[in-house]
């Protein structure tokens, strides 16, 4: 049975991780996300997230976005390749509802493995 959860091995935890991606990565983007990715040395992809107080002033806000990625990534994890990915979130995010930026994202996800398969 496939399972669809978000456990600790599931994410970028240390700084150091995070630092790792910030080094050569893949990219896939739009106006409003920047995805990073590096391939790592684990059978699954993992996930951090970064939404800026600068771009996002409240923190309700700021939960809401996360909460959309972690879901879309709960859900697609198994489709996507074994990479360390780094989500990056500028403020026109704002704008979107939950249904659009669970869109754009995984159209995002979408981009990411084709760029790291071709």
């Amino acid at each position: 049975m496939t399972r669809y959860t978000f456990t600790r091995e599931l994410r970028l935890l240390t700084p150091a991780q995070f630092k790792t991606v910030f080094t050569n990565p893949i990219k896939a983007s739009s106006a409003e996300i920047t995805l990073l990715a590096v391939p790592n040395e684990m059978q699954h992809p993992r996930l951090g997230l970064t939404v800026a107080k600068r771009h996002v002033k409240r923190a309700n806000q700021r939960n809401r976005i996360k909460r959309v990625i972690r879901d879309s990534f709960r859900l697609n994890q198994h489709d996507l390749p074994p990479l360390d990915i780094v989500v990056l979130v500028r403020g026109g995010v704002l704008d979107m509802d939950n249904e659009q930026l669970r869109k754009l994202v995984e159209k995002l996800w979408r981009k990411l493995s084709r760029r790291f398969n071709g």
